[in-house]
C-alpha cells in the first residue's frame, strides 16, 4: 500500500466519529488518530483540564504535541487530526461548515481534506470533498 492509501484508510476510520458527534450534538471537538506500523488504527482525544469549553486551537495543539511524541517514538506511520471549520467552497464564494482532516505520512505525504456538510432533517449531509497539499508538520520531528 502506498502512503496516500494508508492515509485514506486512517481518514475513513476517523470520519464517522465527526459525523456521529455532529448528528448528536451539532458540533465536535478536535480529535485524531494514528496508524501503527502493523496497520492498527488508534483513536486519540484531547482534553484541556482548565475548562469545560476548551478552544479548538488549544485542543489541536494538544493533539499535535501528542502525535509528535508518537512520531518521535516511531510508533506510527500515519497521523491525522479532524476538526470543524468553515471554508469557502471551490468554484464559488459560498461558505460552508466542513470537517477538515489533516493527514501526515512518514513517507512524505501530507494532505488536508475538507468534507463540507449540512445538518438537515436529522442527518448529516456531506457534500463533495476537496483537498489540498498538507503542511507536513507532524513528521518533521524525525
Amino acid at each position: 500500500m502506498d502512503p496516500k492509501q494508508e492515509a485514506e484508510i486512517l481518514m475513513n476510520e476517523l470520519l464517522p466519529v465527526a459525523q456521529k458527534m455532529l448528528l448528536n450534538y451539532g458540533e465536535f471537538f478536535p480529535y485524531g488518530g494514528y496508524m501503527k506500523p502493523d496497520g492498527e488504527i488508534v483513536h486519540v482525544g484531547a482534553k484541556d483540564t482548565a475548562t469545560d469549553r476548551p478552544k479548538s486551537k488549544d485542543l489541536i495543539a494538544i493533539l499535535q504535541n501528542s502525535l509528535r511524541e508518537i512520531v518521535r517514538n516511531r510508533q506510527c506511520k500515519v497521523v491525522a487530526i479532524a476538526y470543524d471549520v468553515i471554508v469557502t467552497l471551490p468554484k464559488s464564494n459560498r461558505r460552508s461548515n466542513a470537517i477538515q482532516v489533516c493527514v501526515d505520512h512518514a513517507k512524505n505525504y501530507s494532505a488536508e481534506i475538507f468534507f463540507p456538510y449540512q445538518i438537515s432533517n436529522g442527518e448529516v449531509v456531506v457534500g463533495d470533498a476537496f483537498a489540498q497539499e498538507g503542511s507536513y508538520s507532524l513528521f518533521t520531528v524525525q
